[in-house]
């Protein structure tokens, strides 16, 4: 099987060895207080694990898209909102390729610079030097480790028209502030993926400077030379989220197998290891994840070489990242669901690590990169005909 890692992944996962057993031993109070304890974060950012999809000249890692992939998903393995966190914050960071380098090196420069933001609804006004913004967001993953927030907003012009880019359609407008200047609200009381910190935050008739501002529109080109930056923050969210899905898949996998091949459930006659439905459920489950895994990442790795020779991503190569992602999202909540089930009554107790997996496969799967009406857009492309949706957005 080829090798998806760069070095600077394998480096990284290197890294990662010391810090899995911590990360471990943390999921239990992170699923508790809904946040990642003071020690674990600070540990994180002593290895720059926040500056993955930052451009080197500013410091950044710059990582490859498969290398970021497998980081989210070795941690993942050991807690899923840890590996949630740090997907999510470090590609709302994907913006320091296109921002003033002054504006970066506020925002960014600081070991704590943390970004996070949500949907709204809100609107900016155009103000000289710069925008008014009002407005609501919400699901603002990684926001309790943030220092600043964004809002992805439309934009009214000085003449009361709505901002659109060269093609006259509308567009969104990125604006970023310092946390401190939002009302945060503790909204977090969830199912699964407690520790993310997802949080709502307001603000009113906030300025925000013209260099914190960013217009999301595909003729906007990168600051920075990096082909990292031929992506897109969603052509990244997708495949790092879907394996985030593989980590919690594939450690619920071993921890069957590891805890429950001997146990004999009630009434039976045989162990579950002996059990020819667990052992066909087992066979399954293991090919399913094998086969969605390595379908994504040899695609993300396929188009990420194309990539070096490439200013902007093709309309297939963003059906074929949208339809690898979609499906292993789906196929590991599968797997969860049939070793579940397999589990019994055992499955349920919170002193065993099946149900918060169980729990937390089940919110990505509700996360909008998870939702299986994206096989509806792929097949729409396939056959010829106009996609109720983009494909992807900036």
């Amino acid at each position: 099987m080829p090798s998806y890692l760069s070095p600077k992944g394998e480096a990284i996962l290197g890294q990662l060895g010391a810090l899995a057993p911590a990360i471990a031993a943390a999921a239990p109070e992170i699923d508790r207080t809904r946040d990642l304890p003071p020690a674990l974060a600070d540990a994180l950012r002593a290895q720059d694990l926040f500056r993955l999809v930052q451009p080197c000249e500013y410091g950044g890692i710059e990582l490859d898209p498969p290398s970021l992939m497998q980081v989210v998903e070795e941690v993942a393995k050991h807690d899923a909102s840890t590996a949630w966190c740090l997907g999510q914050t470090n590609i709302c960071a994907y913006v320091t390729g296109f921002l003033p380098p002054e504006t970066v090196r506020t925002i960014f420069g600081p070991q704590t610079g943390i970004v996070a933001w949500g949907p709204g609804p809100a609107q900016a006004q155009v103000v000289p030097g710069g925008y008014r913004l009002t407005g609501t967001f919400d699901f603002a993953s990684g926001s309790r480790l943030a220092t600043w927030l964004g809002a992805h907003v439309p934009v009214i012009e000085a003449d009361g028209s709505r901002r659109s880019g060269s093609d006259g359609k509308p567009t969104i407008t990125t604006l970023l502030f310092p946390k401190d200047n939002a009302e945060i609200r503790d909204t977090w009381q969830v199912m699964g993926l407690r520790g993310t910190g997802s949080d709502s935050y307001s603000v009113t008739d906030l300025f925000v400077p013209d260099a914190c501002s960013l217009h999301r529109h595909p003729d906007v080109r990168p600051r920075v030379a990096g082909k990292l930056y031929v992506f897109t923050q969603s052509t990244l969210y997708a495949p790092s989220f879907a394996s985030i899905a593989f980590g919690i898949a594939r450690a619920f996998m071993d921890a069957f197998i590891r805890d429950l091949k001997d146990t004999t459930p009630r009434g039976a006659a045989r162990s579950r290891g002996e059990n020819h439905v667990v052992q066909a459920t087992v066979g399954q489950s293991e090919a399913r994840l094998r086969s969605a895994r390595t379908y994504l990442l040899s695609e993300v790795a396929e188009i990420w070489a194309e990539a070096q020779a490439q200013d902007v991503l093709t309309p297939d190569q963003l059906l074929r990242i949208r339809m690898a992602s979609t499906w292993g999202i789906q196929s590991a909540r599968q797997v969860v669901a049939d070793l579940y089930a397999a589990a019994g009554a055992l499955a349920i107790f919170d002193i065993r690590p099946f149900e918060r997996r169980f729990r937390d496969i089940h919110t990505v799967t509700q996360q909008f990169q998870g939702q299986a009406a994206h096989f509806e857009t792929v097949g729409q492309a396939l056959l010829g005909r106009e996609t109720d949706r983009p494909m992807f957005t900036f």
